[in-house]
């Protein structure tokens, strides 16, 4: 029997979906997805190979989603699980739970703003709040409405979203002095709403600039957890995979 579990450990798999066609966007999320540790389980890494390569809008998410699918088809037997690296309610994440249950399957699939969703509630204490900062302008209203449509209503205890005006393309190819100063203005004014306690990173090309967010939080004798959309999305696939969920 102890044979036997080592081999399913060993055999573990979960795919990371960057749905772009960013392949220096992908790179970015493997350093933060080993950060987190996980022993027994093979993190394979995918691109999509067309389309946009910085999803700056819902447009640009339902093109990606029509370049991706067809070459994400045939990896869905090589994987126990699915990660859509993408900020936003994306249409890859249902296009890919309608493929993943075909033959009764049933492989976990997420979405980084769903876990971070899920994640947020859990960690935001009472009569504390939580809110995201992200890029473009035009996702505050859009994530706004998503995460309200994922948990069923707005959730009284989340703030908002605030933007820092960059796109997720741009997170990469600006100077760090410009990303990490619209970072901070950004968590600035979502600090500005009042007990704000936990702060999501909106954007998958956000990965790894937590540090920014608490920097300008301690700055201002706050403190605040913030939760990385693309770990939050990996801890909750593994979970599920490990569970047999």
């Amino acid at each position: 029997m102890g044979d036997n579990r080592t081999v399913f450990a060993s055999a573990r798999s979960i795919l990371v979906i960057n749905p772009n066609s960013n392949t220096q966007m992908t790179l970015a999320l493997r350093p933060v997805v080993d950060a987190l540790g996980f022993e027994g389980t093979r993190y394979t890494f995918f691109t999509a190979p067309d389309g946009p390569s910085s999803i700056n809008n819902e447009d640009d998410a339902e093109e990606s989603t029509r370049h991706a699918l067809p070459a994400l088809e045939p990896l869905l037997s090589k994987h126990d699980g699915f990660l859509v690296a993408c900020f936003s309610a994306h249409p890859l994440v249902p296009a890919l739970k309608k493929h993943a249950e075909a033959g009764g399957a049933g492989k976990p699939v997420t979405g980084i703003m769903e876990a971070s969703t899920a994640a947020a509630l859990q960690l935001t204490g009472v009569g504390k709040r939580w809110g995201v900062v992200t890029t473009g302008k035009v996702w505050e209203e859009v994530l706004t409405e998503g995460i309200g449509r994922f948990v069923g209503a707005r959730p009284g205890n989340f703030v908002g979203v605030e933007s820092t005006g960059l796109s997720a393309g741009e997170l990469h190819d600006r100077s760090p002095e410009e990303v990490r100063r619209r970072m901070g203005e950004a968590t600035a004014r979502l600090l500005d709403r009042g007990g704000v306690e936990v702060v999501v990173l909106g954007c998958a090309g956000m990965a790894g600039l937590g540090e920014i967010v608490r920097e300008v939080a301690g700055g201002r004798g706050e403190r605040v957890r913030v939760v990385d959309g693309v770990q939050a999305g990996v801890g909750w696939v593994e979970g599920a995979v490990r569970a047999g969920w």
